[in-house]
């Protein structure tokens, strides 16, 4: 099993790597016929238009490649079309440093975001990027509709809201001297077989003796008026109402409220919404319950100010309301009780630029509920774009307060923001291919919640400037079978071939076959290509450096001798198999310098006199000498006297250079070893080794070897222990008691032996006289019994 893994692993290891080099080019990959293709193909791709540039055997693909490829392939790089993409700002009106109390501005005078307008060239692969900054305005208007669920549970709420118009007019004017408030109610749609099974429910459908109004889907109550006084007089004549089951019809008004424009009276401003209930929502599906099938059109329906659809088309989506919300740049504040706080927080992470707060069981912190509602809203900007042409992408990055710099979904926003901070975003705009045949397209850039907004107009680059120049039927193209554009010919439909000369039809025949076949062999284009049109064009390689040509495809860039792993040694080019050297340089693998400057030695002779240089390396004609320029004897008498005193030294901080060791002693690498034998041997080397032995002024010995390894580096290996005498006549002394112990052995072992052999002698003696006393019974066993028996057949007869 573990053998298969490794296997498995290997080859996806290996088709990795192929796919990794294959896709490691994108301009070979293209197989570009025409300039407009190739640089569609990718930002590094670029197409050589010499006429001349092309090689035998080569398809006109083979133009487009990489810059510095075309470039080293001889393509002079003012022959190469490489067309980049540029912008344009259009407009670039600086954002707004308004001051409350500085004077009235007109919503439209205030700018928030700039630049307004760009023009983009885009060149498949290249992003183009701009700058896009944000800037709260002090005293930007503010129109806020607030949108009541007007069923029976929230009466007690209404008497609290009834005085809000004034009490929030108050507290908003601490924010904007431009304030406008609206208001709006709802409570379920009026289908009969929804809502009850008596037409006298429809009329009064509170229990008991309550007195409540018809039940309605949504009614505009006041258009949006800076007249608090009139908020609070429309909002006292308001009665509550009542339906069957909890959730409510909300998602009907706040639909309305954001697409009736006109009616609400929305201006470009800072849109608020605040939707008040204690209950929760229908969404598309439930009409299904009252009968209604056709899902919710998305347009506005009031007529006197009431949604009149709402028996006919189903509640909306949460994804269409989140699109038109966002369409008309409206913040949406949930201000629900705590019993609904979890379902209205989910829903708030599908809208953005929404909050929720929790509403009083009354109502009667609204206007705080507002405010912080309105402050977390404020504080944040966050990006968002219109739909992407095919092929299009954009990525954002912000570099918000304090020097915070978000990437990818991040980079879409900045929090904290407070009134007069300045935040930029940059934006990468960046296209693949050509969307849209080239056509021109449009895309817009906002801060979700604000109406202004960046316009970008996208142009496509889809052709080289050399299209321009294009000469149709040209002539070179074979009796006018193709146009002739950027040193090729892009040929019409149905030829082929370089010069189009070819019918697509006939490119397959036998006769055009046998002129694609060396010395006519049964390869067709060595194997390294097909034939077209009597003409062999090479096939292409993996790695855009490498290349077959040839009349047969029989040259290639890539099968030449190859040093140090190096093609031609990296000193000269492949072409047709054979490595072309650089001057001053020869051999199959051009690895052979003709430079004999490295053989100089300082006396200014080729190797010392001593060698012959080859391939810029001295040759040394008597193996003793060694180095760069046969310069060293490491095995020469008088090299151990050389060294002494700088191994002394260096080694034992002893002799004659003990004081200059540091400046004189630093041409060799000194390394200890513990023992004699632990020195380097001349068979254990690949170098010669000088084994040393010198005596210091203390008649001590010290040991060492001395070498030029094959770095020329210097060696010494040292014994880094002296070996000294312990006194003057120890060693007669040791000899002499060595000598007596010996001679006193031997003494012993002498008599020892002579003692063994008397006694051996009379232990015989005994044993021969024993012997000759024994005595021996020569009688029989009584008991003993013969294991032989004897039978006699009667029968026989001795014959």
């Amino acid at each position: 099993m573990d053998l298969k893994l490794i296997l498995m692993s290997t080859l996806l290891g290996v088709f990795c790597y192929c796919n990794a080099q294959k896709e490691g080019n994108e301009c070979i990959n293209a197989n570009a016929k025409y300039c407009g293709e190739c640089i569609q193909a990718g930002a590094k791709c670029g197409w050589c238009k010499d006429p001349d540039f092309l090689k035998q055997g080569e398809t006109v693909s083979t133009r487009c490649d990489e810059l510095q490829s075309l470039i080293r392939r001889g393509c002079v790089e003012a022959m190469i079309e490489n067309p980049s993409g540029k912008q344009r700002i259009l407009k670039n009106k600086p954002v707004t440093n308004r001051k409350k109390g500085a004077g009235k501005l007109n919503p439209e005078d205030i700018t928030q975001i700039q630049p307004q307008k760009l023009n983009l060239h885009l060149r498949s692969g290249e992003p183009q990027s701009f700058n896009l900054k944000f800037k709260r305005a002090e005293d930007y208007p503010i129109d806020l509709y607030y949108l009541m669920d007007l069923s029976y549970s929230m009466k007690d709420d209404l008497e609290n809201v009834k005085n809000l118009g004034t009490s929030l007019m108050l507290e908003m004017s601490k924010i904007t001297s431009d304030f406008r408030i609206g208001f709006g109610s709802f409570v379920e749609k009026t289908v009969m077989p929804y809502i009850s099974t008596t037409p006298a429910k429809l009329l009064n459908p509170c229990t008991g003796d309550q007195n409540c109004t018809s039940p309605f889907s949504y009614k505009n109550v006041l258009k949006l008026t800076s007249d608090g006084k009139k908020f609070n007089t429309l909002v006292g004549q308001q009665h509550i109402s009542g339906n069957l089951d909890s959730p409510e019809g909300g998602f009907d008004a706040i639909m309305q409220v954001a697409v009736c424009g006109d009616q609400i009276g929305w201006r470009n401003v800072t849109r608020l919404l605040v939707f008040s209930t204690d209950a929760g929502f229908h969404f598309a599906g439930d009409g299904k319950l009252g009968g209604i099938v056709l899902p919710n059109d998305g347009k506005c329906h009031l007529e006197n100010n009431i949604y009149t659809m709402s028996h006919y088309y189903d509640y909306p989506s949460i994804a269409h309301l989140v699109q038109k919300l966002s369409d008309n740049n409206i913040q949406t504040i949930f201000a629900v009780t705590e019993e609904f706080q979890p379902v209205y927080q989910e829903l708030k992470n599908l809208i953005p630029k929404s909050a929720v707060g929790t509403l009083s069981a009354n109502s009667s912190n609204v206007i705080n509920l507002i405010i912080d509602a309105y402050n977390s809203l404020s504080s944040e900007v966050i990006l968002e774009n219109s739909k992407l042409p095919e092929g299009v992408t954009i990525a954002y990055t912000s570099r918000c307060k304090n020097g915070v710099v978000s990437e990818g979904e991040n980079g879409r926003k900045c929090s904290n923001i407070s009134i007069g901070d300045e935040v930029t975003f940059t934006i990468s705009v960046t296209s693949k291919g050509c969307p849209k045949q080239g056509k021109p397209e449009t895309i817009k850039i906002k801060p979700l919640g604000f109406t202004e907004e960046v316009e970008i107009t996208l142009n496509f680059i889809c052709e080289c400037e050399c299209h321009k120049d294009g000469i149709k039927n040209s002539p070179l193209c074979h009796f006018g079978n193709g146009t002739y554009e950027c040193g090729a010919c892009k040929c019409n439909e149905g030829r082929v071939g370089r010069q189009c000369e070819c019918s697509s039809n006939d490119v397959a025949t036998e006769d055009m076959d046998r002129t694609c076949r060396k010395d006519n062999g049964t390869d067709i284009c060595s194997n390294n290509g097909e034939c077209v049109c009597g003409t062999c064009e090479c096939k292409k390689r993996d790695n855009p450096e490498e290349r077959y040509s040839g009349q047969f495809c029989e040259c290639d860039n890539f099968n030449c001798d190859r040093s140090g792993n190096t093609l031609c040694g990296g000193h000269g080019r492949c072409e047709c198999r054979v490595c072309i050297c650089d001057p001053m340089w020869t051999g199959t693998a051009c690895d052979c310098s003709m430079d004999n400057s490295t053989c100089l030695a300082t006396n200014k002779q080729i190797c010392n006199g001593r060698g012959t240089c080859e391939c810029g390396t001295c040759k040394c004609t008597d193996p003793k000498f060694q180095g760069p320029t046969c310069e060293t004897c490491p095995t020469c008498p008088g090299v151990c006297t050389e060294h002494k005193d700088c191994v002394q030294c260096r080694a034992f901080g002893t002799g004659e250079k003990k004081d200059t060791c540091e400046k004189e002693c630093s041409y060799f690498t000194l390394i200890k070893v513990k023992e004699r034998n632990k020195l380097p041997q001349p068979n254990d080397a690949t170098y010669p080794v000088m084994h040393c032995k010198e005596r210091d002024a203390n008649d001590c010995w010290f040991y060492y070897t001395y070498a030029v390894n094959n770095n020329t580096e210097k060696e010494v290996h040292v014994v880094e222990t002296l070996d000294c005498p312990s006194g003057p006549d120890i060693i007669p002394i040791v000899a002499g008691v060595v000598a007596g112990i010996v001679l006193i052995g031997l003494a012993l072992l002498l008599i020892w032996k002579l003692l063994m052999i008397i006694h051996d002698r009379r232990e015989f003696a005994k044993f021969e006289k024993e012997k000759m006393n024994a005595k021996w019974d020569t009688g029989e066993n009584p008991i003993y019994k013969s294991a032989v028996t004897t039978v006699v057949n009667p029968k026989y007869e001795g014959k």
